[in-house]
């Protein structure tokens, strides 16, 4: 895998496929691959980058607070590095929250900004679940465990539990087979995401957005819809049905479609 210094950092990334730049920002406690279904689609239209964050994967994980902001500049200065001057910027939850902070900061680098399952500000709820998560990590010593355990059930509806363990089973096959991040760096980024307030930033961002939710998350529901549209001037919505906080792999046919729609729309 190629890597690249950016802000201090040596980040770790993949690329493929060809075209316009798409940078594609990791959700918590993940990797580059953790996108893999996405990028098989969209690499036959666009030039996917994506990036091992701060803390996980292979890229650095130094000491010290991090915050969504600091995720942020990490993507311009990997942008930066690689002679991106404007990219389609695309995360997921915690990518989503960087995608944000990035094209309030950095407008000029985003052509369009696709977020899925966001949130403009952790509430109450947000902050007892993931405060959970810190518990079984600090307490079992296993990130991959607390993914697996912890994490998934928020991630996915009960029907596929139910109608599809071996779904499941594969995707915790799969998070068992990446590298593990040691529990300081999941906690250093989990207090990024209690610390994530963006709504203040809305109003800068000028590029074309995609909002997408899936109707049965918990975690960052419909409810943040009002306040994603009431700052963002130019988005469009789309909540899949059948889907928890994870559509990218519960209703991945559906999800590469209307998100594919978006992005070659706006070549």
């Amino acid at each position: 895998m190629p890597k690249v210094t950016a802000n201090n950092l040596t980040i770790n990334y993949d690329r493929q496929g060809s075209g316009e730049p798409l940078v594609l920002i990791p959700y918590l406690a993940a990797d580059h691959a953790c996108y893999a279904f996405q990028v098989a689609d969209y690499a036959k239209h666009f030039t996917c980058y994506t990036l091992d964050p701060r803390g996980a994967g292979e890229t650095d994980k130094p000491a010290g607070p991090y915050s969504i902001e600091l995720f942020a500049d990490d993507v311009a200065a990997f942008m930066e590095a690689l002679r991106i001057s404007q990219a389609h910027v695309w995360g997921l939850s915690l990518g989503a929250a960087v995608g944000m902070w990035l094209a309030a900061k950095y407008p000029a680098k985003v052509n369009t900004l696709s977020l899925h399952s966001a949130w403009t500000r952790t509430d109450r709820f947000l902050t007892d679940v993931v405060k959970s998560w810190q518990l079984m990590a600090r307490g079992g010593g296993s990130v991959t465990d607390v993914i697996t355990q912890g994490i998934f059930p928020w991630c996915f509806t009960i029907d596929l539990y139910v109608k599809q363990p071996d779904v499941i089973q594969g995707l915790t096959d799969f998070v068992r087979s990446r590298p593990a991040q040691p529990v300081e760096a999941f906690l250093r980024q989990s207090d990024a995401v209690l610390a994530h307030d963006v709504e203040a930033q809305l109003g800068r961002i000028t590029a074309p957005t995609q909002i997408t939710f899936g109707r049965d998350d918990h975690l960052t529901s419909t409810r943040f819809l009002d306040r994603l549209t009431a700052g963002l001037r130019k988005a469009e919505v789309v909540v899949f049905d059948g889907a928890a906080h994870a559509p990218i792999y519960e209703q991945t046919q559906e999800f590469n479609r209307r998100t594919l729609e978006f992005l070659t729309n706006r070549r």
